[in-house]
């Protein structure tokens, strides 16, 4: 798959209609990141683009970028209730540092919560029903009335992240992947270039960082992912590859 080919999905409309849609997804593969969200930003999306951001180890590098274009652009974050303190807090830090003005904290519904997971261990039992409940579901209400969104996947993530084009177009949205080709020595020298913030458990050992229970250390040498919901074969929390659950508390 070329950086800038057209993903789409079975079942779903196979492209977008004529306008800014296909024309993001056509013109995606000749522009460098930063080139890519002026355009989508102020161009193909105006006040119908948002930002989805974990404030994780590599995050300050695509919201550093989406600030200097337009720091009103709304930033999702998905608060599901079992962050690290450290994740928070870097949160704010960076909100202020950046001067985002428009963070929003998208948190999973609470009669789900004490129905589904009244103990809080659901991501023991089953881990996809979990991020399903705190991540997937409040992520879809979070989106509603945007025309298409920006994340900060990057191929040398590897897994289902090693063919990942610039552009794709999915449930109806443009959903952008600015950073797809960039090293883990691309991230390393925009952070030192511009002296952005680390997030304060990356010198802990914490090459990628979501909920508490499902993260963990990496040694060195090893995927920047592999610390995520390791010992088992999921690698994704659903937001890009959702599971399809029969029921809140399994999966179909």
């Amino acid at each position: 798959m070329s950086p800038g080919e057209i993903l789409t999905y079975p079942g779903r409309r196979p492209e977008p209609p004529p306008g800014p849609m296909r024309d993001a997804l056509a013109a995606s593969q000749d522009l460098t990141a930063p080139a890519l969200l002026a355009r989508a930003v102020r161009d193909w999306f105006p006040g119908g683009i948002a930002v989805v951001s974990s404030f994780g180890t590599e995050s300050a590098v695509l919201l550093h970028q989406v600030a200097r274009i337009d720091p009103t652009v709304p930033v999702l974050f998905l608060e599901t209730g079992k962050l690290f303190g450290e994740t928070l807090r870097y949160r704010d830090t960076l909100v202020e540092r950046l001067g985002l003005r428009d963070v929003r904290a998208l948190r999973p519904d609470p009669a789900a919560l004490t129905e589904t997971d009244a103990d809080g261990v659901l991501w023991a039992r089953n881990p996809d029903a979990c991020c399903y409940l705190r991540k997937v579901e409040p992520l879809e209400r979070g989106l509603s009335g945007f025309s298409a969104w920006i994340n900060g996947r990057k191929r040398h993530h590897g897994g289902d992240r090693a063919a990942l084009p610039l552009a794709e177009y999915v449930d109806g949205r443009v959903k952008l992947n600015p950073l797809a080709g960039w090293s883990r020595t691309d991230i390393t020298a925009y952070f030192d270039r511009h002296g952005l913030p680390r997030h304060p458990l990356e010198a802990d050992g914490f090459a990628s960082v979501g909920c508490m229970p499902c993260s963990d250390r990496v040694a060195p040498g090893e995927n920047p992912r592999a610390g995520r919901w390791r010992g088992q074969a999921k690698t994704e929390c659903g937001i890009h590859n959702r599971p399809r659950l029969a029921a809140a508390g399994g999966c179909g």
